[in-house]
């Protein structure tokens, strides 16, 4: 059987027949039981917010600790481990982190309160955390909502850009021999900073990063006015806006060489605008992911795509079917999974696949990511609205899909965020739940 096809066997179905095999062997000493299944080098790290559920069973609007989830595919089956943090009711984002000279740990992004924590583990098998950032930011809200870490001062040193709500901030967070320290470069009020990105638009090889303020968020779709600006910390300079997107908004961004011509771009995911309301609400605007390219008039991004829906709050890019060329993968709201492939189409437009229409979800958190090493790149996607956490492969022409972990309440919960992490971070934990 080719290794394709026990990549799509269910784990109890692969474990049965792996053991079937063991068990029909000849005479003489037994041989060592054969592993149920794969040992991934990797797995994922899950942001949540979660909500108390009632006796009834029902969802109640009061949120719990912030949550982590640790998952790691260990002979063949998903097993979960948890960290909660009382100190937050959400985390954002979580990530690999490793200091210099320091061990790797678990960087999380909490919100209200807002706190930038270092986790580790402990000999007694717990995490003790270290606090790297936390502050009242003084509005409304006080949460770290995103990051990215690279060597943004060109010193050698992996500083961490983070973008929060409500006051607009962006700051680094520099690695010191005294610790860490902390320098806001951007100060806004009632204002949301949503995603952090790091690239080279001009070619200079000094780093940039990028982020997308706007107005407060709007649930109905309404007018919200946003931007993206650039930060170039190691050349110093005041934040130059290089996208201006009018009464629209985004809040996700993509920079990276999706094109292959050895140039990073920046992708912008422009959310739609509704009209009215309820039964009466009308998509006017749909949601565009447009192309900036250093130099391009903020006003004058290239639409490659367009989306028939109002929100797109992931944009994720890898190689899905190992021929070296890059394809992007936009999760919307409710229409489902996009794959866009460029093309060298006249107009500037990419080819858009549809992965699975039957996924959804507010934020709908989702990452192209080689876990397994064989060199192409799987999707893995929370489908909040499913309650499910799923896999999908590209094999023999096709999607295959896998759901790796199922919620008994699938409301009660909202993924912000996968990040791909080594696998010997992650505890031994339970095998992750399949059934309701």
């Amino acid at each position: 059987m080719s290794r394709s096809s026990f990549r799509r066997l269910p784990s109890w179905l692969l474990a049965a027949a792996l053991l079937s095999v063991s068990a029909c062997g000849g005479g003489g000493d037994s041989e060592p039981a054969a592993p149920a299944g794969p040992t991934l080098p990797r797995g994922l790290l899950l942001a949540l917010s979660q909500f108390e559920v009632g006796a009834d069973g029902k969802v109640l609007p009061k949120p719990g600790p912030a949550l982590l989830e640790m998952l790691a595919q260990r002979d063949g089956v998903w097993q979960l481990s948890k960290l909660e943090d009382p100190d937050s009711n959400v985390f954002h984002k979580a990530m690999v982190y490793t200091p210099p000279g320091g061990a790797p740990g678990l960087l999380t992004l909490g919100g209200s309160g807002a706190f930038l924590k270092l986790w580790r583990g402990t000999p007694a098998g717990g995490f003790a955390a270290e606090t790297l950032w936390t502050k009242d930011f003084g509005g409304k809200f006080s949460r770290m909502r995103d990051a990215e870490v690279a060597d943004l001062l060109g010193n050698g040193k992996p500083t961490i850009a983070v973008a929060t709500h409500d006051q607009g901030v962006v700051a680094l967070v520099e690695p010191t021999e005294a610790g860490f320290e902390v320098r806001e470069l951007d100060r806004e009020a009632n204002t949301f900073v949503h995603e952090i990105e790091t690239g080279d638009l001009d070619g200079d090889g000094v780093l940039e990063f990028y982020s997308t303020p706007s107005e407060p968020n709007r649930l109905d779709g309404s007018v919200q006015r946003g931007r993206v600006k650039r930060y170039v910390p190691a050349a110093g300079g005041e934040p130059a806006v290089v996208a201006d997107l009018g009464d629209r908004h985004a809040k996700e961004i993509y920079v990276g060489d999706v094109d292959g011509d050895g140039r990073d771009e920046l992708y912008v995911a422009v959310e739609g605008h509704v009209k009215g309301k309820g039964a009466a609400a009308e998509l006017v605007h749909p949601v565009e992911i447009r192309r900036y390219e250093a130099g391009t008039d903020p006003k004058k991004g290239a639409v490659v795509a367009t989306i028939q829906d109002r929100l797109c709050r992931f944009l994720t890019v890898g190689d899905l079917d190992g021929d070296g060329k890059k394809e992007m993968v936009a999760a919307s709201f409710r229409s489902g999974l996009w794959l866009l492939r460029p093309d060298a189409d006249p107009n500037g437009k990419w080819t858009r696949t549809q992965i699975d229409r039957d996924s959804a979800g507010f934020e709908h958190a989702a990452i192209l990511t080689d876990l397994d090493g064989d060199g192409a790149d799987e999707l893995y996607v929370a489908s909040d609205q499913h309650g499910e956490l799923r896999r999908y492969t590209w094999e023999n022409g096709r999607f295959e899909k896998e759901v790796i972990y199922r919620r008994k309440h699938p409301t009660a919960f909202l993924t912000w965020n996968l990040m791909p992490v080594p696998a010997d971070l992650v505890p031994q934990g339970e095998a992750a739940p399949l059934a309701r």
